[in-house]
Order: structure tokens, then C-alpha cells, then sequence
């Protein structure tokens, strides 16, 4: 390997040290801090750039040094450099490797660079395309979140099985405060309930929310404009936090909770790994415990524990909760049908009938309906929980279908049969008397009721009209 160069201020000390000042080789390397044969190497190369002291005051140290070290003149014959941009898109393709692009290098150029050669200059090339920038975390400001790359092993007791839990990580920027918590998937429902519950937790809402790009948190991945699930986006209007979601493959712009993902599979999971759980409740008592523990570790770095500055600097900037956690909705689009009803889960909701074909947002809960046409409620319906059955409101039919179900109403209740009592003596002396047994009381009983009828709809027989006032003429079925 070659020996390091000097730094330019090391190299105009070593020229004014020889040329303005006359010392030797030893003398110099003495003062400089350097050997006496790196001295003569630069006293040499400055007499044949023509160089002397004082140096041109308009000389850069960039100038300088091209003029001491010029590159090197092309030889006849010399091996060619790859092209490292080619080397670098090839890359890039699924299951190519540096071993493989050399090969084929040496195949083009069979007397090519050695490969250690070849990855140690790819390496230093590729080394300056992408450089990092440091993130400033203010506090309360931001909280990441993401799920750990494994999950953990859950036994159901009752059959047997075994079923993997995803574990959500959270991390404030400040203070690297960690939260987490296991759940069964990563859908949607999981996601919010996560984040609900580490609001809760941190007893505060952090002013922005940098998420993955999984699809529970958004529907369209985009650099610039990613769309947000609504659901998710309900959640952050809820708790007056601005989501942020990470660039696709850009893991760098959540690097706060890459870091607490492999803290967490590291500290907590790897120290779970030889436990046995059989259920989530379970697993989540030992998680906390775990996580706790880890918050109230000290870091070295800052002489500090995780809890210790989360209770001093992120927890005093969270933004209040509000009054009531959110409540999980989806969020679906349906559109109306002819009979002005829309379906949901096998059951259907009225809306008003000018509504007829047109695209609706539905926002369900676990008691209510919520119907939207371009941002504005049209109805509101409680849940049923039935299939096949519908539920309509009398104001979204039209005039004509509310007349007909009015009428037929009233004509189902006017072909009723009429309920008829029994006669004020034998109510009297019923009351008097303890009623018999059906089975037991004989058919000429005063008291007995008459035969209940069939299910059929037939009539019970007519009583004989009494004597002293005419019987009463039945309604005609039509006014």
C-alpha cells in the first residue's frame, strides 16, 4: 500500500523550512514530525516542479499538490480501469455480485486487476455517490415507527398451533425513547390500534409521525406525493400529528427506528428466544418488562438513560391527548344502487334517492354507518350486525314510494283482526276466582279463553250477537 500524503500545510512548512530557512533533511523531518526520506522525497519533488520560497500567493493547496504530484503519464500497453458506473448499475440487478462482474472483467481483459484490487477501488468509488446526512431531532418533534424484521412464535393452547406475531417498534427522535409492543399482523386495524396505544402510553403526541411504507399506512407510494390510507390519515386529524411516511427504499430517512428495530430484536427478542409463549397477552407482559429495562439502560455515548431524557426533554414538548382515544373506522367506496341502497358487510343502507349511481365513501364503525358523497355526510345509520337484511330511513325514498309504504301500512293494519275481550262479568269473576288448568278445566267453563287459532291467519268463531244491541258492522278493507 502506499504511504499516506502529507497534508499541504505540512508540505509548505517542509519548503519554507528548506528553501527560506536552508535546514537539512534531518533537521526538517525534526521539526515536521516526519522522516528524514519523506523530507528529501518533497524537497525533491518541489525542485523538479520548479518550485522555490516564497510559493505564488494565488497557488491553491489543490494547485500545489497537482504540481508535486502529477499523475502519471499512460503507458503503452497499460491495463485498463472498469467502468465503475457500469459496475454500479449492474449491481443493482437481483443476484449479481462483485465476485461475478470480475470474472466477467477478467474475461474482457484476461492480464485485468487482481480482485482485491478490483473491490477495494469499486468500493472507494461507490463510497462517494451517496453521503449521509445528519439529522437534527428537536424535542417532541418526531416519532418513527416501523415493524422488526422478525417476528416471534405464539402457541394457541387450545389447538396447538403456532402462529407469528409481528412486534412494532416506535422511537421518539430527541431522547431515543423506545415502545414496543406485539400484535398478530401488520393490517390496518393492528397498525392504528399500535399507534393508539403508544400515544397513551407516552402520555403525549409528537407534531410529526415518520412511518414505513407498508401498505396499512399508505395506499400509493410516490417520492413526493405518497397516498395516505384513510383510515391512517383520519388517525393523524384525530391527534393533530403530521405523518411524514418514508421514501420507498430509502431506509435512511427513518434511520431513528432502523436503529431501535435492531436494538429491539437484539436487547428483547434474541433475549426471548428460548421462551415459550401461549398468547399474546403473554408476550406483550414480557416485551414491556424488557422494554423497560432497556429505557432505563445508561447509554455510554451520552452518560444518560433513554428514560431519563425522554421525562426531560421530549415529554415536556408532547402536544396534549385529546379527550377520547380514536376510534377505529374504515374506510370503503361503494356506490348506490337502484332501490337507493348501498351494501356494506351483507347489509344495506339507505341514502337519499338523488344519489342514484353515484360513488359514495362509507366510514364504518363497530356502531354506526357514516355515508359521504364528495367530503359531505349524507346518512347515518346505527350498525346491524345481520346479513341480507336492509335499513331504510322514510326521508331518502321518494314521495311516491314513501305514499305507497304508508298506504300499505295502514292496509295491513285495517285487515288486522281485531282483538276482542272477554265480557266485563267474566272479567270480574275471573278476577275473584283462581283460573283452571287447560288441561284440567272442563269445556263449559265461565272463564275459559277461546281456542287460540291457527298460525294460518283463520278467525275464531263469532260470538252470538246479544239481545239488547246489534252486532258490530266489520270496516270495510277500503275507505
Amino acid at each position: 500500500m502506499p504511504t499516506e500524503r502529507l497534508s499541504m500545510r505540512k508540505t509548505r512548512e517542509v519548503l519554507r523550512l528548506r528553501f527560506a530557512c536552508g535546514l537539512s533533511k534531518r533537521r526538517i523531518a525534526a521539526a515536521v514530525g516526519i522522516s528524514a526520506t519523506a523530507a528529501g522525497d518533497y524537497v525533491a519533488r518541489a525542485e523538479r516542479a520548479g518550485l522555490s520560497w516564497p510559493l505564488p500567493a494565488e497557488l491553491s493547496d489543490e494547485a500545489l499538490e497537482r504540481r508535486l504530484f502529477p499523475p502519471p503519464a499512460a503507458r503503452p500497453g497499460a491495463r485498463p480501469e472498469p467502468d465503475w458506473a457500469a459496475i454500479h448499475r449492474e449491481l443493482r440487478r437481483a443476484d449479481v455480485t462483485l465476485a461475478l462482474l470480475w470474472q466477467e472483467y477478467r474475461g474482457r481483459t484476461p492480464d485485468g486487476f487482481a480482485y482485491s484490487w478490483f473491490c477495494e477501488h469499486y468500493r472507494r468509488w461507490s463510497g462517494r455517490l451517496a453521503p449521509t446526512m445528519r439529522q437534527t431531532h428537536r424535542a417532541g418533534e418526531t416519532l418513527f415507527t416501523d415493524y422488526a424484521g422478525r417476528s416471534v412464535e405464539v402457541v394457541d393452547g387450545a389447538i396447538g398451533e403456532i402462529r407469528r406475531a409481528q412486534v412494532f417498534v416506535a422511537a421518539l427522535g430527541a431522547s431515543s425513547y423506545i415502545w414496543a409492543e406485539a400484535s398478530w399482523t401488520q393490517g390496518l386495524a393492528d397498525w392504528v390500534g399500535a399507534h393508539v396505544r403508544c400515544f397513551a402510553h407516552l402520555g403525549g403526541v409528537p407534531r410529526q409521525l415518520v412511518s414505513d411504507n407498508l401498505k396499512a399506512a399508505v395506499t400509493r407510494a410516490c417520492r413526493y406525493e405518497p397516498g395516505l390510507n384513510p383510515t391512517f390519515q383520519e388517525l393523524a386529524e384525530h391527534y393533530g400529528v403530521a405523518i411524514l411516511p418514508a421514501r420507498p427504499r430509502k431506509p435512511r430517512d427513518k434511520a431513528k427506528v432502523e436503529v431501535a428495530v435492531q436494538v429491539v430484536q437484539r436487547w428483547i427478542l434474541a433475549r426471548l428466544r428460548n421462551h415459550r409463549f401461549f398468547s399474546l397477552v403473554e408476550l406483550n407482559g414480557a416485551i414491556a418488562a424488557l422494554v423497560v429495562e432497556l429505557n432505563d439502560k445508561t447509554m455510554r455515548h451520552l452518560g444518560a438513560s433513554r428514560r431519563e431524557l425522554f421525562e426531560r426533554v421530549d415529554k415536556p414538548a408532547l402536544q396534549p391527548l385529546p379527550a377520547q382515544p380514536y376510534e377505529y373506522a374504515q374506510w370503503r367506496r361503494c356506490r348506490v344502487g337502484l332501490d337507493y341502497h348501498v351494501e356494506i358487510d351483507g347489509h344495506f343502507y339507505s341514502v337519499p334517492f338523488r344519489l342514484l349511481r353515484e360513488a359514495l365513501e362509507a366510514r364504518t364503525t363497530l356502531a354506526a354507518v357514516e355515508l359521504f358523497h364528495r367530503g359531505k355526510r349524507v346518512a347515518a345509520h346505527p350498525r346491524a350486525l345481520g346479513r341480507g337484511g336492509h335499513t331504510t330511513l322514510p326521508d331518502h325514498m321518494p314521495s311516491t314510494h314513501r305514499a305507497y309504504a304508508d298506504w300499505m301500512s295502514a292496509c295491513a293494519a285495517r285487515r288486522r283482526p281485531p282483538v276482542r275481550q272477554p265480557p266485563p262479568s267474566s272479567r270480574s269473576s275471573c278476577a275473584r276466582a283462581s283460573i283452571p288448568n287447560r288441561a284440567s278445566a272442563p269445556a263449559s267453563a265461565s272463564c275459559a279463553w277461546p281456542r287460540a287459532t291457527a298460525a294460518s291467519g283463520s278467525r275464531p268463531p263469532a260470538r252470538a250477537p246479544s239481545t239488547s244491541a246489534p252486532a258490530p258492522t266489520p270496516a270495510s278493507p277500503r275507505s
